[in-house]
């Protein structure tokens, strides 16, 4: 995450809020943030394997 990521997060916010939904925003941006990278590296599953697992716990 860099700076402007953090500048950006907050001049989005209303004039004021709570440090906990500051928090929880930079947490949402960096959770994005990785999973794009992961997108991009092709570390992705496909929706039928997630099915597959999803119904393999299921049962």
């Amino acid at each position: 995450m860099t700076k402007d990521t953090v500048r950006q997060s907050i001049d989005n916010f209303p004039d004021s809020f709570t440090i906990d939904e500051l928090i929880e925003q930079l947490l949402f941006v960096e959770k994005v943030e990785e999973g794009i990278i992961q997108s991009n590296e092709g570390k992705t599953i496909s929706n039928d394997d997630v099915k597959s697992m999803i119904e393999k716990w299921s049962s």
